[in-house]
């Protein structure tokens, strides 16, 4: 069964994904063994408070989980009904995915990333205090986590964060040389994106293809408002002098 299986002191807690969702290999995350590093020391110590056996509410049928809002379900999830979470999951796991995609630009790479931020996620669901929506929790989430990945790489085996990264450059060159109807546009803007630093990037992803507002940008990046308008502004000029040989070769 497709699944993300949560190992837990005592057992583990399978939550089955969508059928709706990624395709092949993509419609599940692969948490097998590595899921055990979130396993407690101490027994116990993984469980929230308000998930103890004395105290947990009755487990919603899946209609009624289907149709609960975002804090409905965590509600539910801390409240001891663990099958809410598959629901958050199915509900974010493609902007997750694509956010992480327009990042590092590397499918498979991904996959592995996407099950590290919704692990880490479920890890932290019982201490959420509702100070902000799910979703840029779960965006912070998962640009914390692109971050430090980035740190481990030093930055350089998908792109830099201060400099154009030759191999995406010369790549992007390569893609804009040929014939006008064997491009796609859309690999054509995420090869562009790949040539903006990191902070940049992630903040027109966030604007332009996620639809964040600004401020919801600033909660996810944690930044000023003012310094998301700048970098967004930013962005969105060096990409279009990255594509301009594209832009005028289309109009001319």
């Amino acid at each position: 069964m497709n699944s993300i299986e949560i190992i837990k002191t005592g057992g583990s807690v399978a939550i089955p994904m969508p059928g709706n969702g990624w395709e092949g290999e993509h419609n599940r995350f692969r948490i097998g063994v590595r899921a055990r590093s979130f396993v407690p020391s101490t027994p116990g110590t993984n469980e929230p408070d308000s998930m103890t056996n004395d105290q947990a509410l009755p487990r919603q049928t899946t209609e009624v989980l289907r149709k609960m809002d975002d804090e409905a379900l965590i509600i539910a999830f801390q409240n001891g009904d663990l099958d809410a979470y598959r629901f958050l999951v199915e509900r974010y796991q493609e902007r997750i995915r694509n956010l992480l995609y327009s990042i590092f630009h590397d499918r498979d790479y991904i996959d592995d990333l996407a099950q590290e931020v919704f692990i880490k996620a479920y890890q932290a669901l019982p201490r959420f205090r509702f100070e902000a929506s799910f979703y840029t929790w779960l965006y912070r989430i998962a640009v914390n986590k692109s971050r430090d990945e980035l740190r481990k790489k030093k930055a350089r085996r998908f792109f830099s964060f201060q400099t154009l990264d030759e191999g995406v450059e010369k790549e992007l060159n390569t893609r804009l040389s040929v014939q006008p109807e064997n491009r796609d546009s859309n690999e054509l803007v995420a090869l562009g994106l790949q040539t903006l630093p990191e902070k940049f990037r992630t903040a027109v992803v966030l604007k332009d293809i996620d639809g964040l507002s600004y401020e919801e940008i600033a909660d996810v990046m944690q930044c000023e408002l003012g310094t998301v308008k700048s970098r967004i502004s930013r962005a969105r000029a060096m990409l279009r002098k990255a594509l301009k040989p594209l832009m005028e070769e289309v109009h001319s």
